[in-house]
Formats: structure tokens, C-alpha cells, sequence
């Protein structure tokens, strides 16, 4: 059985299905930021012929979505930076004023980290790649550090062989990245495979809460789990608490059963006074939705932390 001592699902679970986009496949693993008076996002669409694609979606209360049957266009002033037939697991990051858009846009060599910018969610444009193939998990901070960007990532490899330890790298000016320093690797038990980077990091007194997904190989294949981090806020590198526990576990029907089965993987999450929204992909296949207040989530990374 999951742990659910802090993170409650939502009844209504999963949100958003395949039956959203008539092309679909599935669903999953995609970016959710508050915008206006609602919700904006941005998803991944795994469509019939299996090329993974990216979507604007809106929605009033972030629970209902509404999402384009085609995928966004991007402009670029560069022929050779296009969005690639294999983009997924899309962040958005909110940093002076501009919502940066960071996914896995993969090609020949490999997984890339992608990054797009836009004011409006009307038009979007794409920008260089900031780190070379093969890399996935690209989060930005939503505030610079020392005056420099900030992004999280994590070197991999073309295929799928486990390979995933957590840097932050270090910018300028979004297009040079340097300073590549190592965060955290996989750990025991539930997290001993591999990890990476989950929603943008959430600023608080304590430190960076940083959500990550975590995984192990059993079996009968990999299991994704949800965990917890508190970063130091000048210096994101250094782990101050990481849990010994998981928070998420795949543990009903919609989370162990799909494309790929037994996976939560969390993508976004949104605070609203002292509660936090955390929105995960469950089994490759649908979207799902839990809740934790933030005090008690603070708390249960230290108290159960390594």
C-alpha cells in the first residue's frame, strides 16, 4: 500500500485521459503552472502512431482541462532548433515575468533537453538546446541564484539502462551553461536504480523543496515512486534533508495498470496558501492529482530523511 501519511489522491482521479485529444494514445507525465484567473498547461500527448507530442491546455480549476487537438507550434529564428517528432515530460518555470517551457526533445543522438519561452501562451519561442544529448529531466529555478540561471538535469544515456544522477548547471544568459555540480544520486530501496527531477523546485524558509521521482528495478520491471528533498537556497547542490521513505507509490489500479505499468511520476506542483496540488503521470498512460499541506510535508522530508 502507498504511503499516504501526507499526500492524499484525489477522488476524482485521474484528471485528464486520452479521451482528451481525439489522436491520443495516452496522456501523462506533463506541466501545470497557475495563469490569470486559471490554470494553463502544458501536456504530453502520446499520439496513435506513437509520436510523443506537446499541447496547450487550459482549464478553470485545474481539475477540468480543455486541451488542443494539435500540438503547440514553435517559432524559431534558427532552421536547425525545431521541436523534435519525440517531445515529452514538459516543465513550465515562471522566472522575471517569463514562463520558460523545458522538455525532452529527442532526436538521433539522442534525449535533449529542449527550452522555449512565452508571455502569453499564444506564441511560444523555441531557444537553443542549453545542454548537449543525451540529457532528460531539464528543470529551471523560478529565481536565479547568484545572479546566474539555474537548471536541474540529468546526464542519461540514448537508451534505457538505468543511468540518473541529479546536477544543477549554471547560466549566464539561458544559452551558455557551465559549473555543473552533482546534487544526488540513487539511494536504498525504492530509489536505488535511479532518479530524477520532478516539478520546478518550491522556495521556502527551509529551503528548495525539490519533489523527484526515484526508481527500482524488481522483477518484473522498473517501479517509479515520488519522493522528497529540501535543498540549501544559495547553494541548490547540497542536499539538506532527502527521504529515507517514499511519499507516492503506485498503488491503485490507474497507477499500476497503463503503457508502463507501476509508475507515478511527478511533474508539477502548484501552492495555494499552505496547501500543495502535486500533478503526476500514472503508468505512461493518464494524469492524476494528490494534495499535502506544506508544513506537514516540510516536516515529513526532515523527519524521515537519511
Amino acid at each position: 500500500m502507498a504511503n499516504e501519511t501526507v499526500f492524499k489522491r484525489y477522488e476524482g482521479n485521474p484528471i485528464v485521459t486520452a479521451a482528451a485529444v481525439p489522436r491520443a494514445n495516452s496522456i501523462h507525465n506533463s506541466a501545470v503552472i497557475k495563469y490569470g484567473d486559471g490554470y494553463v498547461g502544458v501536456f504530453r500527448v502520446d499520439e496513435h502512431d506513437m509520436r510523443y507530442t506537446l499541447h496547450l491546455g487550459r482549464s478553470r480549476d485545474g481539475l477540468e482541462w480543455d486541451i488542443e487537438p494539435e500540438p503547440i507550434r514553435m517559432e524559431s529564428d534558427d532552421p536547425e532548433v525545431v521541436v523534435s517528432e519525440q517531445s515529452y515530460d514538459p516543465r513550465i518555470t515562471l522566472l522575471d515575468g517569463v514562463y520558460y517551457i523545458t522538455w525532452c526533445n529527442a532526436g538521433p543522438q539522442g534525449p535533449c533537453i529542449g527550452l522555449a519561452r512565452t508571455e502569453d501562451f499564444v506564441t511560444f519561442r523555441q531557444m537553443e538546446n542549453p545542454l548537449p544529448p543525451p540529457n532528460r529531466n531539464g528543470v529551471l529555478f523560478p529565481r536565479r541564484i547568484g545572479g546566474d540561471y539555474v537548471m536541474l538535469h540529468r546526464p542519461s544515456d540514448r537508451g534505457h539502462t538505468p543511468f540518473g544522477d541529479i546536477f544543477v548547471a549554471f547560466s549566464p544568459d539561458l544559452v551558455h551553461w557551465g559549473r555543473h555540480r552533482f546534487m544526488m544520486g540513487p539511494a536504498g530501496g525504492w530509489q536505488s536504480l535511479k532518479v530524477g527531477g520532478g516539478p520546478v523546485p518550491i522556495e521556502t524558509e527551509e529551503g528548495w523543496l525539490l519533489i523527484y521521482h526515484g526508481v527500482w528495478m524488481s522483477c518484473n520491471g522498473y517501479l517509479y515512486y515520488a519522493g522528497g528533498a529540501i535543498l540549501d537556497r544559495e547553494r541548490p547542490w547540497k542536499v539538506l534533508y532527502r527521504t529515507r521513505d517514499y511519499l507516492l507509490g503506485p498503488s491503485e489500479p490507474y497507477e499500476r495498470i497503463g503503457d508502463v505499468p507501476n509508475v507515478i511520476f511527478p511533474s508539477s506542483a502548484i501552492v495555494e496558501g499552505n496547501r500543495l496540488r502535486l500533478y503526476y503521470g500514472c503508468a505512461d498512460t493518464c494524469i492524476s492529482v494528490a494534495e499535502a499541506e506544506l508544513p506537514e510535508l516540510l516536516a515529513f522530508i526532515r523527519e524521515h530523511s537519511f
